[in-house]
């Protein structure tokens, strides 16, 4: 069970790294749309879980790993939003957000 803290800082990163995403996501993929969809953090807040989701869905797995490979960067500028409210900036894991996929799926099944 997440603590009050937990849900408030998980609050604060989603918005802050999608506001980050949002600047960014021409330069990291274009012509994709990228929306922070949960962001779950540890119990001592020294990491966060940011789920995404991507879309176009093809080619998504790319766009992850190009995230991956520029986290220390959108880390740094969540660092400088929210070094006021947080002493430690946490580590940030990415993962996809397939309940879109998921979604979809389940209505193809139920259509046919």
């Amino acid at each position: 069970m997440e603590s009050t803290r937990q849900k408030k800082v998980s609050r604060l990163i989603q918005k802050e790294i999608a506001t980050i995403l949002q600047r960014k996501t021409n330069e990291l993929a274009p012509g994709k749309l990228i929306s922070v969809t949960v962001v779950r953090m540890s119990p001592d807040l020294s990491l966060a879980k940011v789920y995404l989701s991507i879309f176009p869905s093809a080619e998504k797995q790319e766009v992850l790993n190009t995230l991956k490979d520029h986290s220390s960067r959108i880390r740094f500028e969540l660092g400088q939003k929210i070094r006021t409210q947080l002493r430690i900036v946490p580590e940030i894991a990415y993962f996809i957000d397939d309940s879109l996929d998921y979604i979809d799926n389940i209505e193809k099944l139920l259509k046919h």
